[in-house]
């Protein structure tokens, strides 16, 4: 079968390498049909690395995908061949400490599909995953919909994380296909006034169709300074979406005392730093997300029941053979892009 690897620092090359094989009797195997191209997939194409995650060349990266079943082991009991699923792809042990505690993902023996050390991605044509990370979906869904389920479960997660969202006023800093990913479930979920910054005008045109209550481009204005005339009481919660240390600094000021700061954006840097006077004095609460746990299946009929709308997210489609040129669109932000799907048929 063909794959696509990442052969070196933003080299990418079509490679024949042999199908995989069902090994486990829980194994399904999936014929792929969309990927979208995520920012981490990014860091590895660029940096080789997200922090101590190295890639080791040649490496397939891909993690947000959708597909169409083929097989099945003999002791899989819930997913059938023909059936159009999602995929999640974080394998945990099921076992560890987290795992029992409910924390699959921080599992001590987690393997991530498409993560150095861990498991090659789905930019392949076929690939082999547990019963548990494949998820049927309804004909009302597409498969857009399916391998955006991976992203929007993040944003589900980490609104789930901060505090409940009826009636309260909410940044979104970065709105990339993380920051929009949290835009929806915050809406839905009854946020006051939603405010939205991003340094691509494109991506806050979208934000003001997905109903952003406003937006700004923090190189084109001081949006600390326009959101308190605003809002002079000050934010309840701020979604740090783009790993900028700006970002943070500008959460920190715009968050109202007994705020919640909730960090999301992977940096390519290794440390963050904070203004302790302001943190303390406002007694901010800081959480950071990690993925998402028990959330696709949520982020899936959230879309199925139309009370979330990502059909705006897909801004590019590239052929499977195209997939570098994908890689290269997002890594240097061209057009606008917000997130570049890769289509195998």
């Amino acid at each position: 079968m063909k794959a696509m690897q990442l052969t070196g620092l933003q080299q990418i090359r079509m490679v024949e390498i042999p199908d995989p094989v069902i090994t486990n009797d829980t194994d399904v195997m999936i014929k792929m049909k969309t990927i979208g191209v995520c920012g981490s997939d990014v860091h590895y194409y660029k940096h080789g690395k997200i922090g101590s995650q190295v890639v080791q060349f040649p490496f397939t990266l891909g993690h947000e995908g959708a597909g169409l079943v083929v097989a099945v082991g003999k002791a899989v009991r819930h997913i059938k061949a023909g059936q159009r699923i999602a995929i999640e792809p974080a394998m945990p042990c099921g076992k560890c400490d987290q795992c029992l505690a409910g924390r699959e993902h921080t599992c001590r023996k987690l393997k991530f599909l498409g993560c150095p050390g861990q498991a090659e991605g789905c930019l392949s044509e076929l690939i082999v995953m547990p019963e548990s990370s494949c998820i049927p979906i309804s004909d009302k869904l597409s498969y857009d919909q399916a391998a955006i389920s991976e992203p929007l479960a993040i944003g589900v997660y980490a609104v789930k994380q901060s505090i409940p969202m009826k009636g309260t006023k909410i940044g979104i800093l970065g709105f990339g296909p993380i920051g929009m990913s949290v835009l929806v479930p915050v809406l839905a979920q009854g946020a006051e006034k939603v405010y939205v910054t991003d340094k691509i005008n494109k991506r806050l045109e979208i934000a003001d169709k997905c109903g952003a209550s406003w937006t700004g481009n923090p190189d084109n204005e001081d949006i600390v300074t326009s959101i308190k005339e605003k809002e002079p009481l000050l934010m309840d919660v701020v979604f740090e979406c783009c790993g900028k240390q700006e970002a943070i600094d500008q959460a920190i000021e715009l968050l109202k005392p007994g705020g919640k700061l909730m960090i999301i954006g992977i940096p390519e840097f290794s440390r963050w730093s904070f203004d302790v006077d302001t943190l303390r004095r406002k007694e901010i609460t800081i959480t950071n997300v990690r993925r998402q746990v028990d959330c696709v299946e949520t982020a899936l009929e959230l879309m199925s029941e139309g009370l979330v709308d990502v059909s705006l997210m897909p801004t590019h489609r590239f052929s499977f053979e195209d997939t570098q040129k994908a890689f290269e669109l997002v890594a240097d932000y061209q057009d606008g892009v917000m997130k570049a799907m890769i289509d195998f048929e």
